[in-house]
């Protein structure tokens, strides 16, 4: 029996997850043919069958199932190999990869990052606008900035701000609807909600004022459209002041409580905080969300 490389376990673990090698290809970037041809020599070397063929595609077999644990070791194996050698790479000329939001990376990131290109041109910047959780220790991205406290203990993270939150409405729905001079006014005028979502709702109840979905006229769930839908005058919205307050086109409504404020948390692999490189950026982000 030989012991297949680390390429064959990669794709075992691929197609093994996304349960066919069309699905796995697409989740890689590896060929279809290339994927198949790696199952079928990992069940080559292994001399034992891993996947069994299906109408629905390629389910693991008893022997797949057993070997999955071992897989996943390999995995967190080549990975803290990778970060090892990433954190202690000498020089501050390289690639970091940034994780963030949908609206922090159009909104806020841009001019934070063009300073800090200007500031050190050897270093050039992957940024990955996601708001799904990418992880840090598998080498998914080098720093994240996230709205939440990590919950992996073996992260670095730094609570570096707090986003304060404002009611805005366009200044051309203002001027047609009129501007509303305290909480009760707030009933004859339309709101921008979400889809499916439901923080709005919970933080208006949170306030003491009671809302439906129906409420809202126009309703969505991608942030970015929410914020465009907003300053094309579709109703008032709830926005970063950081991002609110820097548009021409938006006025802010100062009539409710203190809205609640959006934590920020920058957050590492620990190896990733022994390469000046990442130090350096690391420090970029916090200073700029500090200030």
């Amino acid at each position: 029996m030989n012991v297949p490389d680390w390429s064959l376990i990669r794709s075992f673990l691929a197609v093994a997850e996304a349960g066919s090698l069309s699905a796995a290809a697409r989740a890689t970037g590896i060929s279809q043919p290339t994927l198949g041809r790696h199952v079928q020599a990992i069940e080559a070397a292994l001399q034992v069958a891993i996947f069994a063929r299906t109408a629905q595609g390629l389910t693991l077999t008893e022997a797949g199932q057993a070997l999955m644990p071992a897989a996943r070791a390999m995995q967190a194996a080549a990975a803290e190999l990778a970060l090892t050698a990433r954190g202690r790479a000498e020089g501050i000329a390289g690639t970091v990869r940034i994780t963030a939001s949908r609206v922090v990376s159009y909104a806020l990131l841009p001019p934070v990052l063009a300073r800090l290109r200007a500031e050190e041109p050897g270093i050039q910047i992957d940024l990955v606008p996601s708001d799904a959780t990418e992880n840090l220790l598998f080498g998914e991205a080098d720093i994240a900035l996230r709205m939440y406290r990590p919950t992996q203990g073996d992260l670095v993270a730094r609570h570096i701000a707090d986003l304060k939150l404002g009611l805005y409405a366009a200044r051309s729905y203002l001027d047609r609807r009129g501007r509303p001079r305290g909480p009760e006014d707030l009933a004859s005028h339309d709101f921008v909600g979400q889809d499916r979502g439901d923080q709005i709702i919970r933080v208006l109840r949170g306030m003491g004022i009671e809302a439906v979905r129906s409420d809202f006229p126009v309703r969505c769930d991608d942030p970015v459209t929410y914020m465009q839908l907003v300053r094309a005058g579709c109703g008032l919205g709830g926005l970063q002041r950081a991002i609110g307050d820097a548009d021409p086109g938006l006025e802010r409504l100062d009539i409710l409580p203190d809205l609640p404020v959006l934590p920020v948390w920058l957050t590492a692999a620990p190896r990733l905080r022994q390469s000046p490189r990442l130090r350096r950026v690391w420090d970029a982000l916090a200073g700029a969300f500090a200030a």
